[in-house]
């Protein structure tokens, strides 16, 4: 067993603003669906299978989360939902983390911009942005490896952007 924990923190796909829904059940686009397809067959190719998946309860993050699952093999009893992840701050993302069972080596939370991105920024400053200046890109998974109550960096950090696999 490895000495650290692996944190993904997989941004939704892109969602639909030609529909006329709250943000909170704001679906996602044509592209939003490949993308995140997209990333599901990487996170396979990378042998990065969960352990365990923690969504956003917003339509266009579980259904992200509901893609991935369908794409790595997983069923969608993997998936658990988790309120204070939509509109979270740094501090209500820790708060998540802290009450991951220690069992769990690998988890993937799927949730929004800015508090994803204040996250990467907190646990990997190191970590640069894309070309354009955006960090968490929709679809874009941050992997990190933390220690083992998933409270600092402990080892390898990156991110996974969809337009830098095509």
């Amino acid at each position: 067993m490895a000495a650290y924990k692996e944190l993904l923190l997989l941004r939704h796909g892109k969602s639909d603003w030609n529909t006329n829904t709250s943000d909170f059940n704001r679906p996602l686009n044509k592209r939003g669906n490949r993308s995140v397809l997209q990333m599901g067959e990487w996170l396979l190719k990378q042998n990065l299978v969960p352990d365990l998946i923690i969504s956003s309860p917003a339509t266009r993050a579980i259904t992200t989360a509901t893609i991935i699952t369908e794409t790595i093999g997983l069923t969608t009893k993997n998936i658990q939902t988790e309120k204070i992840i939509y509109e979270a701050s740094v501090a209500d993302l820790k708060k998540v983390l802290s009450k991951i069972p220690s069992s769990i080596q690998r988890i993937i939370l799927v949730g929004h911009n800015p508090g994803f991105e204040y996250l990467v920024h907190e646990l990997a400053p190191h970590i640069s942005a894309a070309n354009n200046g955006n960090l968490m890109p929709t679809a874009a998974i941050a992997y990190l490896q933390l220690d083992s109550q998933w409270s600092f960096l402990q080892g390898d950090s990156f991110i996974q952007r969809p337009k830098d696999l095509n």
